[in-house]
């Protein structure tokens, strides 16, 4: 039985942060988990530059809903599902990341969860559990399942290199540099290729 595990942002959607740096004219917003490994220091930089500019997440949701697939995402995910089982393992939040799976289709996704005070402040966020991505593979494993991985970012080097097969997607060259065993694709077509080979 397979299963194959996808990032979210930066490979079936636009990087989030970076969007809403755009929209709100702090390039600081910028950096994402392609930029900085430590998952939990790159949010604690996120929430106090939040703080600083009295933004919460109402702003960010403003932004998120003006957010489309990346071009030839959904259809590459109708397809990979036709022919086996897939599901998105993101270092997102679930009220980041809803309306971007209506547009997808309601795929499934495992993600964390912020946490909010009335007046809107991300105040912290609650992670699913600790290096999620390749827990969550090491654990569909542990049942049965074979797992085929594909990301762009440093927090899913984990669940590829811990997959039957793996697949570096939009990555960075430094990253693809760094990691010259693992196939790189630009093109959804070439992904779909390489996992329908492994399925």
């Amino acid at each position: 039985m397979n299963i194959v595990c996808l990032d979210m942002e930066g490979v079936l959607v636009p990087e989030i942060w970076i969007a809403f740096a755009e929209a709100s004219g702090i390039p600081e917003l910028r950096r994402t988990t392609r930029d900085e490994p430590d998952y939990d220091k790159l949010m604690a930089y996120r929430l106090a530059i939040l703080k600083e500019h009295g933004l919460g997440l109402r702003e960010i949701q403003a932004t998120i809903a003006k957010i489309d697939p990346l071009p030839g995402a959904k259809a590459f995910l109708d397809e990979l599902r036709s022919v086996t089982q897939v599901i998105i393992l993101s270092d997102t939040f679930e009220q980041f990341a809803k309306p971007l799976m209506e547009k997808l289709g309601w795929p499934s996704i495992f993600c964390n969860t912020l946490e909010v005070a009335e007046s809107g402040e991300i105040t912290g966020y609650k992670m699913r559990c600790e290096k999620s991505k390749l827990t969550t593979v090491r654990a569909l494993q542990s049942i049965g399942f074979e797992t085929i991985a594909a990301g762009d970012s440093f927090n899913d080097l984990g669940m590829i290199q811990a997959s039957k097969a793996g697949f570096l997607f939009k990555s960075t060259e430094q990253i693809k540099k760094d990691y010259p065993e693992l196939p790189a694709y630009e093109e959804f077509g070439d992904l779909l290729n390489a996992i329908k080979g492994a399925l």
